[in-house]
């Protein structure tokens, strides 16, 4: 029987915690499968991709695009480009995509004008703000490919409204939590709380990255006075995303952030330190989508600086708040969680760490049954 080959496309750091799980279940049927890995290049910087495959275990990548930096456009296209090569050379039976950036909609794009079936993981999130970029990328994503892989309730419901087929819909929960759950043994032997000198509960973990919090001068001011203010209370660990440094740098406001006592600014962590903090910090800060998971399952209290989220469980049962980006509100809503750290919280269904088991199991005996029974 010829192997069913499979094309997994991870351009960011969640993308490869979310098909590391996968690359590992797909290991188990060598008979069946044939799993590749087009890593596209989206995160250039080591820490933002190569640490990441080294603390996860991810095979070298069968195929790198070096798509790199650029405008939305930019990288989009160069990644439509590349793609295009790599399906025309290895003719992948499935390409799955995951997650919600530029590079989740290009390798899309390309894999259903080809022919070839395409998976959705983390399919039907949805935050409902088209000012985002990711939001896009889901939307378009979900309109074109095959088949869905839900991490949530409210991502089957969203795709029966906007009309997918319930036979190609699957609820199998969370890829990224299998990662989190398969890495928490790992992190005792993360030393970063003694490089930063720092012991457990004393400090509040913060990542920014987001255009709408750190491209404009006012909010990014906004931000430095806020992280002041934090740092009258509680010690900030602040691992600064490429592109904050960049604008901090461009809108000269690094000095000013670097004058702030109590703050301690990283480079971009690996997975294991990454999690050694958050688990060990007080509350976390952020306006990443990932983070509100696992923040969720390590039930740490965590303040997401934005108005809507694309995971509301987070917030309906996890330990996830919405704080609108407002200095004001901000402020409020860190002096209530100081105050009242621990919070209610349950870990939402299906965030079990086996995931990708259920997800391997319905290609080989769903999508592929037929194929595979000949």
């Amino acid at each position: 029987m010829k192997k069913i080959k499979i094309i997994s496309v991870v351009g960011a750091r969640p993308n490869f915690m979310k098909v590391a799980p996968l690359e590992r279940e797909f290991a188990k049927l060598p008979h069946i499968f044939e799993h590749l890995i087009c890593h596209t290049g989206q995160h250039y910087d080591y820490e933002m991709s190569q640490s990441f495959f080294d603390d996860l275990g991810l095979s070298k990548p069968s195929f790198y695009l070096g798509a790199g930096s650029g405008s939305h456009g930019e990288q989009t296209g160069k990644i439509l480009i590349e793609f295009e090569k790599v399906c025309q050379t290895a003719k992948p039976d499935l390409v799955i995509v995951v997650g919600d950036v530029n590079s989740t909609i290009a390798a899309t794009l390309v894999a259903v004008k080809m022919g070839i079936k395409t998976a959705h993981i983390e399919a039907g999130l949805r935050s409902f703000d088209r000012t985002m970029p990711e939001e896009i990328n889901r939307i378009a994503t979900d309109s074109i490919c095959d088949y869905f892989f839900v991490t949530e309730e409210s991502g089957v419901k969203n795709l029966l409204r906007e009309g997918r087929s319930p036979e190609k819909i699957f609820f199998v929960g969370n890829t990224m939590i299998d990662s989190l759950i398969g890495i928490l043994p790992k992190i005792d032997k993360s030393k970063i709380l003694e490089n930063l000198n720092i012991s457990p509960k004393t400090f509040a973990l913060m990542t920014l990255h987001r255009p709408s919090n750190v491209d404009s001068k006012k909010q990014l001011s906004k931000i430095v006075e806020i992280i002041r203010f934090i740092a009258e209370k509680i010690t900030i660990v602040f691992p600064i995303h490429p592109r904050t440094k960049k604008n901090l740098e461009k809108l000269s406001l690094l000095s000013e952030l670097e004058e702030i006592p109590n703050l301690i600014q990283t480079e971009p962590l690996g997975y294991i330190d990454f999690i050694k903090l958050m688990k060990n910090s007080r509350f976390v800060i952020t306006d990443s989508g990932g983070i509100q998971e696992e923040t969720t399952f390590l039930q740490i209290p965590c303040l997401t600086l934005r108005t809507t989220t694309e995971r509301p469980i987070t917030t309906e049962i996890g330990t996830n708040r919405l704080v609108p980006p407002v200095k004001e509100k901000i402020i409020e809503a860190i002096i209530e969680t100081l105050n009242q750290p621990n919070v209610e919280s349950a870990i939402p269904p299906l965030w079990d760490g086996k995931t990708a088991e259920r997800i391997v199991n319905i290609i080989a005996n769903v999508i592929f049954k037929n194929r595979i029974n000949k």
